[in-house]
């Protein structure tokens, strides 16, 4: 993922500013949906882990009123769920939140450094906080982990929109 980051980024780079070919604007199109894809996916913590459990899709989790599923698919879909039903509100509260103290510090480092971010919220927000399973192997997870999962997703989802438009002011 890290290193498709880079060669996305680089194609983007090497686009021409005025010129391209119906080839070229096909090939910089293509290398841009990449590049979203694989920033978003470096900050979904799930993709950067593996505790022997493929990236969580092995645990199974439950919680109240939401039927079970993988621990992945929960960090993939459920938190991003509880941020809200409408996404242009979401994205407008999220951006809301978003410091210039933030901004500065998000747009530094590499995709090997946010991939490491991610493992670590993967580790010590996704896998450290599970409780013991049930007696069916389904990690019921409380209220607590619920609300922590749901602020970390909002803040990865920041970090991502954040390191995305630096690398395209950066790339183009």
């Amino acid at each position: 993922m890290v290193d498709k980051i880079e060669q996305f980024s680089s194609e983007l780079r090497a686009y021409p500013a005025q010129g391209a070919t119906s080839a070229q604007t096909a090939e910089a199109r293509l290398a841009l949906k990449y590049l979203l894809h694989f920033v978003g996916d470096i900050h979904q913590p799930m993709h950067t882990i593996d505790d022997h459990d493929r990236g969580g899709n092995d645990r199974k989790v439950i919680m109240r009123h939401i039927p079970a599923g993988s621990l992945h698919h929960y960090w993939d879909t459920v938190f991003v769920e509880q941020l809200g039903p409408d996404s242009a509100v979401i994205a407008t509260e999220l951006l809301a939140r978003i410091t210039p103290s933030n901004m500065q510090a998000w747009q530094k480092g590499t995709p090997v450094d946010w991939a490491q971010e991610s493992y670590l919220t993967a580790k010590f927000q996704a896998y450290t906080p599970l409780p013991m399973r049930d007696n069916r192997g389904h990690y019921r997870l409380n209220a607590h982990y619920r609300e922590e999962a749901t602020r970390m997703t909002a803040v990865q989802l920041e970090e991502a929109g954040v390191r995305l438009a630096w690398l395209l002011n950066k790339d183009l």
